[in-house]
């Protein structure tokens, strides 16, 4: 999925919610154009962000900390032809969010819409959108006004 054109000089960040069985990714800029995002298969992960760093700009890459996240990170920088600098956000509460996400993203149509969100599942893994989440976690991060304790 391409989601639009990209300035090459922007440098661009790298989703990633890491799974056991599958994997979120998304490549946003710092503008928060969304450019790409997939869920794949986590066999299938290291050889998609390799084909995505060949493709934009891509200066780092936020993933959750979670579940695998340890196990993951090791893998990438083992497994990964050039390195890149790797960012823990928290992802607490990232599924919920990412289910109501996927409803503004993709509403509902028909007879579906009559069904309250709370109660709707999305059709299809969601962690893609996760991986969108925790790209805007630390965004969010970046531009929120230092509070005492952060010091």
């Amino acid at each position: 999925m391409n989601f639009g054109e990209f300035s090459p000089t922007q440098p661009l960040l790298l989703g990633f919610d890491p799974g056991r069985d599958k994997c979120g990714i998304a490549v946003m800029g710092l503008d928060r154009q969304l450019h790409y995002h997939q869920v794949v298969q986590s066999a299938e992960a290291v050889k998609t962000i390799e084909t995505l760093r060949k493709k934009y700009p891509i200066s780092l890459m936020i993933m959750g900390d979670q579940t695998t996240a340890k196990q993951w990170k090791q893998k990438l920088l083992e497994s990964l032809a050039e390195t890149i600098n790797i960012i823990l956000i928290d992802e607490r509460n990232t599924s919920l969010l990412a289910r109501d996400r996927y409803w503004v993203m993709y509403p509902p149509k028909g007879l579906s819409k009559l069904i309250p969100q709370g109660m709707r599942q999305p059709p299809r893994p969601i962690d893609d959108i996760v991986a969108i989440l925790l790209i805007e976690r630390y965004l969010n991060r970046l531009t929120e006004p230092m509070n005492s304790e952060q010091y």
